[in-house]
């Protein structure tokens, strides 16, 4: 079966969603509005539900980024919902390991199992200098305060046995020899332990990583239960895909770990009428604030770019020294279509170069399972263009076609995030 996940970004992924009439931009600090979408995603049967996160400001007149902390909407989506499960970006770079690490458990706990974590680098100097940082560290510092994260955060989960709250009314509220420290005295961190918070019911909340960089992959292939991808095309997702999967064994891993890429939809009842939904919002799409935005991807000032001339020469991957995942598809872009800066602009603008699937629910699922037949992908994080209507049309239209050809449940068949992905509950 196919894994799919629904992204939940703001009034959807298209930059200029939140210009839309029936967008709702006045609703992003209403929890009732993360609610309902949670809710639509369950109705679908989906795995789980995702929140990115960044550390700093953008451009106001550009439109809404980010609004609530995800971790604390977790909390309320947790309680909104049964099924499906719940992951939130951290970030290794500003958070601390007991800190996070006690968060997540807790949400571990109030969701029933249902917890899962997306641990990231971070990327801008913005966000840096909202951290106590001039500027953001380097790259080999940052990968190597990750590893260390991760592994701090993973022994705090197993420093209480699963049994180690006896609650004898009698006797021990706790037996303390099932409670443990750790005892780390790190490059990044001194953490002695234990959590102040019982071993998770999941035993480890759900580790998602989206690695695109050398050490990115070699991190996610020691480390990650799941993974983000960022795939523009099939024959990029199936390098992407068997390089994982390589790395993964030769890290000496035999489990399961599924590969997802981020996937924008515009679903019509005709390839015109999704043509006219994609066509809509590329229309209310500002040319100054996308041009920001493509500065920010490639580490230019693209202000004075021609909009409707060829795009200039970007340096080679081997010489870019920003995030290379969004780049490298940036580069593919430019090699395979050959687009005018705004055509390049028009094809960002959703996803910031993620596949983008536009026709009938046929259509879409006929791509969507030749990725997954084809070794592309074991599912897919679903960024509606729009919310709410993007995840509406691909609930009530794309997900039956999915389950009439055995490719998607068709009803929930347990309880925690461990259980949707077929994953096993790790062992102290």
């Amino acid at each position: 079966m196919m894994h799919l996940n629904l992204f939940i970004f703001g009034c959807g992924h298209h930059r200029a969603a939140w210009r839309h009439p029936l967008s709702a931009a006045e609703r992003l600090g209403d929890i009732g509005y993360y609610e309902e979408l949670a809710r639509t995603a369950e109705r679908g049967k989906l795995d789980a539900i995702f929140f990115a996160d960044g550390q700093s400001m953008d451009n106001i007149g550009d439109g809404p980024r980010w609004h609530l902390e995800p971790l604390t909407t977790m909390a309320a989506i947790a309680r909104a919902t049964t099924r499906i499960g719940l992951i939130s970006t951290v970030s290794s770079t500003f958070f601390t390991p007991f800190h996070a690490a006690r968060m997540v458990a807790s949400l571990d706990h109030i969701s029933g199992g249902r917890m899962g974590w997306n641990v990231v680098t971070s990327m801008f100097d913005a966000e840096a200098r909202n951290h106590g940082y001039e500027a953001m560290p380097g790259h080999d510092w940052r990968y190597a305060r990750a590893e260390e994260f991760v592994d701090v955060a993973l022994r705090l989960f197993d420093s209480w046995e699963d049994d180690a709250l006896a609650i004898d009314r009698g006797g021990f509220y706790g037996v303390p020899e099932r409670l443990h420290k750790i005892n780390h005295h790190g490059d990044h961190f001194l953490v002695d332990g234990p959590l102040t918070v019982p071993r998770p019911p999941q035993g480890h909340p759900v580790l998602f990583q989206a690695g695109a960089s050398d050490q990115g992959r070699d991190l996610a292939a020691r480390r990650a239960e799941a993974i983000y991808a960022v795939a523009y095309d099939l024959a990029a997702a199936q390098s992407y895909y068997r390089d994982i999967k390589q790395r993964v064994r030769a890290a000496g891993r035999d489990a399961f770990v599924p590969i997802m890429p981020g996937l924008v939809t515009y679903v019509g009842s005709t390839e015109a009428e999704a043509r006219a939904k994609q066509r809509e919002l590329d229309e209310l799409l500002p040319s100054d604030a996308s041009l920001r935005q493509l500065g920010m991807f490639v580490l230019q000032d693209c202000s004075g770019w021609d909009l409707d001339a060829p795009v200039p020469p970007l340096p080679p991957l081997s010489e870019f020294t920003g995030p290379k995942g969004r780049y490298a598809t940036i580069l593919r872009i430019i090699e395979t279509e050959q687009p005018t800066v705004r055509q390049l602009l028009g094809r960002l603008a959703a996803g910031g170069g993620h596949c983008t699937m536009v026709g009938t629910p046929g259509q879409i699922a006929d791509r969507m399972e030749h990725w997954f037949r084809n070794e592309g992908a074991d599912g897919f994080n679903l960024m509606p263009p729009s919310l709410p209507g993007g995840i509406d049309d691909f609930v009530e239209h794309v997900i039956p076609v999915l389950q009439k050809r055995g490719l998607f449940r068709t009803d929930y068949e347990h309880h925690t995030l461990r259980g949707h992905l077929g994953l096993e509950r790790p062992r102290r």
